[in-house]
């Protein structure tokens, strides 16, 4: 067995609920008053810059927490919880390493101060370049970014702080919900690149309430009901396309209540961006649900266009983008150009909004800007921007009335990921988070597949425009998917108590449907494979270490019951890589995880490589 390594890993959810357990048995076995809180640092594991003060009142008082500036005021992080006889109360925003002043103040009465050490940031939180904008202007809310390579999702105060992060890598887009709770994107991989196994809706001391499972993964992005069921984006994991489908999840039971195939509105092929593949046709990277027309809009990044259909009928309305080379039967959905002004198509954009009044907007990322190959534009002489456009569905025309980023040039040039978001009338964000150089030019290959590359830089810049003013810009090493602008507080329940919950399901993991006549060798697999097992509650994953074009499959067996699992060698060609944080250095590694879903028993797991069978000496019970 020292060949292979084992281990099993608790769900995030159990490790918590054991880590809340012990701190509320700590505080119920003690006497613990404002005078002497108990105080605990990170009580859920994964927030390092957060904590949770614990005390009783003899009277139901509100109580005041702030966690002090650094340098002067204006850096106070302060909220007031309602009236209680017992508070349990998170305190969030902490500076990383650091002896952090934090008053706790009762309504009109006692204040105690004390002092919480924090722990040095880790290596992959990103590092600042620049934050400008001032107090009043950001005042007590915090600018996230989520990661596209290694580093972790962070929030950066109106100085360039950091107020926040979370030491796991979730990932893809991060939403505040209507109850105050955020959701984003589980640290799970279902499978390279970027698949991951569902969503987390925790609140901001990293605590996790539900942890959505999706059957065919998830991906990209998600979007709340007015009823608070969720849309997201995920795809067939049986299937030979990816990215391709979105379902409507039921927010208090995980269940999957509607569907929709892109493939039912859109024949694969009909549109081909500068990065398109047969297996990743549409590449949907946002989804957008409006109210007022009861429709859904899918931003499709190898299709060149954002798309929206009927809400209940699934049926296409309309598409925006260039329509050259699109079918015929299509080009009834396209909109025509009108006005005098400035007007540029959007080329495998991302983000797509729908604004109060009906108008698009989304960045445009720019990447080849044309439908014609010959015409492709290199990534050192385009533009990414943010756009917005005026569409009358009427006469089917489309008129730009704003954008911000084409004046920049390649220093704002993002071939993949960004967003936009509106806030009202003039006031918008626009998150650049792709920039990557090679040798001081904008790169045409991916960061990602170029870790440790010395002549490789990547940037992350966000802007925020006020009536056509840029009021705020934060510069960051590395690359971020999205950015959002949000209070590390809020007015509900900022912390609730007991045990997060798994709703939903694992999907069904694909199988090899040819089976490979070999005996077990009764030999363990060598060590130069470098073979690793992690088994959880719902899934287990393989990580080993193989030279391009060998055989590889992963058996499960039991009896005569045999689950064959496909493990590829090839060299992966990514034409889209929205999320690197997961590529391996060393391109030979390879990563399977298979779900328990559709298995019962315990099986015996053997590894084919060329042509002997294995032994790993492991048994998976599902």
């Amino acid at each position: 067995m020292e060949s292979i390594k084992y281990s099993f890993l608790p769900s995030i959810l159990t490790r918590q609920a054991e880590a809340e357990e012990a701190m509320l048995a700590e505080f119920e076995a003690g006497n613990y008053t404002i005078e002497e809180p108990l105080v605990k640092y990170n009580p859920y594991l994964i927030n390092p810059l957060a904590a949770v003060v614990l005390f009783k009142t003899e009277q139901e008082t509100a109580v005041t927490v702030t966690v002090l500036g650094k340098e002067q005021p204006q850096g106070n992080i302060s909220h007031t919880f309602p009236r209680a006889k017992t508070h349990i109360l998170p305190v969030l925003g902490l500076y990383a390493d650091f002896d952090n002043t934090v008053e706790i103040e009762l309504y009109r009465g006692y204040k105690k101060t004390i002092h919480i050490k924090t722990e040095p940031l880790g290596k992959d939180v990103p590092k600042l370049v620049h934050m400008n904008t001032t107090a009043g202007y950001l005042r007590d809310q915090i600018i996230i970014i989520t990661p596209a390579l290694t580093q972790l999702a962070t929030g950066f105060d109106y100085q360039g702080d950091i107020r926040w992060y979370l030491n796991i890598p979730v990932v893809f887009d991060l939403k505040r919900l209507k109850n105050g709770n955020i959701c984003v994107g589980t640290d799970r991989l279902l499978q390279i690149p970027y698949y991951m196994s569902g969503i987390y809706e925790m609140s901001m001391t990293g605590k996790i309430y539900k942890e959505f499972g999706i059957p065919g993964g998830y991906h990209h992005d998600q979007f709340e009901m007015e009823d608070g069921n969720l849309l997201v984006l995920t795809e067939d994991l049986r299937s030979d396309t990816v990215e391709d489908m979105c379902v409507l999840v039921d927010r208090n039971t995980g269940e999957i209540l509607k569907t929709w195939d892109y493939k039912k509105f859109l024949d694969p092929g009909c549109s081909k961006s500068g990065s398109w593949s047969a297996h990743d046709w549409f590449h949907n990277n946002a989804v957008w649900y409006d109210k007022n027309t009861n429709s859904l809009t899918f931003s499709g990044r190898h299709i060149d266009s954002m798309v929206n259909i009927d809400y209940d009928s699934g049926e296409l309305n309309w598409i925006i983008g260039d329509p050259t080379g699109w079918p015929e039967k299509y080009q009834k959905y396209f909109f025509t150009p009108v006005g005098d002004g400035e007007f540029d198509w959007q080329y495998e954009q991302h983000a797509n909004v729908i604004t109060p009044d009906g108008d698009v907007m989304c960045f445009d990322n720019g990447h080849f800007r044309s439908k014609i190959k010959e015409q492709y534009r290199l990534n050192k002489d385009n533009f990414s921007r943010g756009v917005r456009y005026k569409i009358n569905t009427d006469d089917m025309t489309i008129r730009q009335v704003w954008q911000y980023g084409k004046e920049r040039g390649q220093e704002f040039f993002s071939s993949y990921i960004c967003n936009v978001e509106y806030y009202e009338e003039g006031h918008y964000m626009v998150h650049s988070g792709g920039v990557q150089y090679y040798k001081g030019e904008a790169s045409e290959q991916f960061a990602a597949l170029m870790q440790d590359n010395p002549d490789v830089s990547t940037r992350s810049i966000t802007v925020e425009i006020l009536d056509n003013q840029v009021m705020m810009e934060l510069e960051v090493e590395g690359n971020f998917y999205r950015a959002e602008k949000l209070r590390l507080y809020h007015d509900q329940d900022n912390l609730s108590m007991g045990k997060g919950c798994f709703l939903g399901s694992m999907g069904v993991t694909k199988e090899f449907d040819t089976d490979i006549p070999l005996e077990s060798s009764g030999v363990l697999i060598p060590e130069k494979y470098g073979s690793e097992f992690i088994e959880e509650d719902d899934r287990f994953t393989y990580k080993a270490v193989f030279e391009k074009g060998q055989l590889v499959m992963l058996m499960l067996e039991q009896g005569d019951e045999k689950h064959r699992y496909y493990i590829s060698t090839a060299a992966n060609k990514f034409e889209a890589l929205c999320c690197g944080t997961f590529i391996n250095k060393d391109g030979r590694a390879i990563m399977l995880s298979v779900n328990k879903a559709g298995l019962s028993g315990d099986y015996d797991v053997r590894v084919i490589v060329d042509d002997e069978k294995f032994d790993t000496g492991i048994k998976i019970h599902c």
